[in-house]
C-alpha cells in the first residue's frame, strides 16, 4: 500500500516479493543465479563501532556502561538529526514495515522500521519477526529510520564521521544515518534488547541454538568466524536461530526471524544448510558473481572478507516453529584461540562458565567491524559480544549464573581455532569434521560420559577420549613438536587472560576459576 501526502510517498507493510522488485527496479541490487538479491554497501562493508551512540538522559546515565564501546550523546543532538533526517525524507519514496524483535508473546517489541531504501526493508522482514497481526495498542512502538542518502557532519551532530547509528533507549527510537551495511540495524535493536531484558530477569545471549529430535536445545556463543553460525545449522537437529537469543526462568526464544550468515569461502559440503538457504529473496551483500554464469562467487574477497546473505527462517527446512523452547541441555563457547593452547573441548564449571562468558577470549575473523586491518587478531570480547551490551558485564554473568544454578546446564569451552603451534609459528586449525565431532558428542551425551583430566595451568576438564576424534587432538600439550615452545605460549596466554580480567570487580569464586599458571 502506498501513501501520497505532499509529494511523500511511503510503501506500508509491502511483500517479500514486491520488495525485490523494487529494489531491482530502483538499481539498488542484481540478481544472482541462485535467485538472491546481490547489493554492494560502499565504504562500509562491516559495523562502525566508532559511530555508535546511546542518548545519554536521565534514565541512562547511571545504567549504561560508558566509555568506548557505549558512547554518550547529547538528546539535543539526536533531536536535531532526527529532524534533519525526516526532512530529508520527507520528499522521497520511503518503505515502511510494522514488525516484532523477538516471537515470544510475553517479551517481544514492536518496530516500525522506515528505509530509504527497498533491500534495506526487505532485509528488516528477514531479520526481525513478521506478525501475523499488528496492534501497536498492546506495547509502545519502537520507531526505527534508516536514512542512507543522508551525511553526518561531525562539527554540526557532534559525532565523528559521515554517518552515525543513534540509540534512544527511553524515547524508544533508533537512527541509521550514512549507513548501507544492513547489519546496523539487526544489531541496533539487539543493544536496545540487552539493555531491556536484564529488567525483566531475562539474560540476552550472543548465541545461536538448535534442538535434537529429542527436544534437547543446545547454545552456541561466539563472535562472527568462529563457528557459530556454521555449528548451529546442522542438518540432523532443527534450528533455532544463528545469533541472538534470550534465556528466561522457564524458557529459551529467538530474537530475530531470520539468518545473517558469513558468506566467505562457503562450501556447499561443509555448509550444506546455510547454502541451500541462500535463493531467491535472500539478500547478498558484498558478494562478487561470475561476470559469465551470475553465480556468486564465495571465496571472492575483493571487496570485504565480510561479505554477508540475510535470509529468513523460512528458508530453513528443519527449524523450530515455537515462540519458546525448553531451557539448554548444554552451553558452548566458541573460542578461536591463535596461540594453538587451548584443548579442542574442555569441561566448564559454574564458576569456570562465568570466567569464560566474561572473558570472552577469541578471534577477530574476517571482522564485522570496520578498521580492522589484520585478517586475524586476538582479542576479548565481554560475553562474547561486547559491542552489543549497554549495562555493566557483571549484571549479564549474574544472570548467567543465575540460570545455570536453575537448571544445572552443562558449560564447554569448544576451540575451533589452532592446535600444533601457534597461528604464527607452523600450526594448524582444527579441522571442522572434529569440531562437528565434538559437537555431536556434547548433543547426544557421549561427553558427559567420558572419563576425563585436568588440563594443567587452566584447572578446567578434559576428555582423556571422544568417539570421532583423534585422542592425540584432545591435550594440545602433546600435539607439539616443542614442548618448551607450548609452554612458552601458554604463559603468553595466561598472562593475557590474567590481565584481561583485572578490569572485572566479581566474586572471588570467579575471579580464582581462570587459569593460574
Amino acid at each position: 500500500m502506498s501513501i501520497h501526502k505532499n509529494q511523500l510517498i511511503q510503501n506500508i507493510d509491502l511483500s517479500n516479493d514486491q520488495l525485490v522488485k523494487e529494489a531491482l527496479k530502483r538499481k539498488e541490487a542484481v540478481l544472482s543465479a541462485n535467485q538472491a538479491l546481490v547489493v554492494v554497501t560502499g565504504k562500509r562493508s562491516g559495523r562502525s563501532p566508532k559511530d555508535r551512540f546511546i542518548v545519554r538522559d536521565a534514565s541512562t546515565s547511571d545504567t549504561v556502561d560508558w566509555g568506548v564501546v557505549n558512547q554518550p550523546i547529547a538528546t539535543e543532538k539526536f533531536d536535531q538529526l532526527w529532524l534533519r533526517t525526516t526532512e530529508h525524507l520527507q520528499n522521497k519514496e520511503t518503505f515502511v514495515a510494522h514488525l516484532h524483535a523477538i516471537s515470544d508473546p510475553e517479551h517481544y517489541l514492536p518496530l516500525q522500521v522506515t528505509t530509504e531504501l527497498a533491500w534495506h526493508n526487505l532485509f528488516a522482514r528477514h531479520l526481525f519477526v513478521i506478525p501475523s497481526q499488528y496492534n501497536a495498542d498492546d506495547k509502545p512502538s519502537w520507531q526505527i529510520l534508516n536514512a542512507p542518502g543522508l551525511k553526518t557532519d561531525p562539527a554540526r551532530d557532534g559525532v565523528y564521521s559521515d554517518g552515525a547509528v543513534l540509540i534512544n533507549l527511553t524515547e524508544r527510537r533508533i537512527l541509521l544515518v550514512g549507513m548501507y551495511y544492513a547489519g546496523e540495524m539487526k544489531k541496533a535493536v539487539f543493544s536496545s534488547l540487552n539493555f531491556i531484558l536484564p529488567m525483566q530477569d531475562v539474560l540476552p545471549m550472543h548465541c545461536a541454538a538448535n534442538r535434537g529430535e529429542n527436544g534437547d536445545v543446545v547454545l552456541f556463543f561466539g563472535l562472527s568466524g568462529t563457528g557459530k553460525t556454521t555449528l548451529s545449522a546442522d542438518e540432523d537437529r532443527y534450528l533455532i536461530g544463528d545469533d541472538e537469543h534470550g534465556w528466561s526462568a522457564n524458557s529459551i526464544f529467538n530474537f530475530e526471524g531470520g539468518c545473517y550468515a558469513k558468506c566467505i569461502n562457503l562450501s556447499k559440503e561443509y555448509e550444506p544448510v546455510i547454502w541451500q538457504a541462500i535463493c531467491e529473496q535472500a539478500i547478498m551483500e558484498n558478494v562478487i558473481l561470475d561476470e559469465k554464469t551470475q553465480q556468486p562467487d564465495y571465496a571472492n574477497d575483493k571487496l570485504t572478507k565480510n561479505t554477508r546473505a540475510a535470509y529468513p527462517l523460512t528458508h530453513i527446512h528443519k527449524r523450530v516453529l515455537e515462540d519458546h523452547v525448553a531451557p539448554p541441555s548444554a552451553l558452548i563457547f566458541l573460542t578461536c584461540d591463535l596461540h594453538g593452547v587451548l584443548p579442542p573441548v574442555a569441561i566448564l564449571d559454574r564458576y569456570q562458565a562465568a570466567y569464560y562468558f566474561l572473558s570472552g577470549y577469541t578471534a577477530l575473523i574476517g571482522s564485522t567491524e570496520m578498521g580492522h586491518t589484520s585478517d586475524i587478531q586476538a582479542t576479548f570480547s565481554t560475553c562474547f559480544g561486547a559491542p552489543f551490551f549497554p549495562r555493566p558485564a557483571s549484571i549479564y554473568a549474574n544472570l548467567l549464573l543465575k540460570r545455570l544454578e536453575e537448571t544445572s546446564s552443562p558449560v564447554y569451552l569448544v576451540n575451533t581455532g589452532w592446535t600444533g603451534g601457534s597461528c604464527a609459528s607452523g600450526g594448524h586449525r582444527f579441522p571442522i569434521a572434529t569440531t562437528r565431532a565434538i559437537v555431536h558428542a556434547i548433543c547426544n551425551g557421549d561427553l558427559k560420559k567420558a572419563k576425563s583430566e585436568s588440563y594443567t595451568g587452566f584447572g578446567f576438564k578434559i576428555p582423556i577420549q571422544l568417539p570421532g576424534v583423534e585422542q592425540n587432538l584432545l591435550n594440545p600439550a602433546h600435539n607439539w613438536l616443542s614442548e618448551a615452545e607450548y609452554r612458552e605460549e601458554a604463559k603468553k596466554l595466561i598472562a593475557a587472560f590474567q590481565k584481561n580480567f583485572k578490569k572485572f570487580s566479581v566474586a572471588d569464586e570467579i575471579a580464582q576459576a581462570g587459569p593460574q599458571g
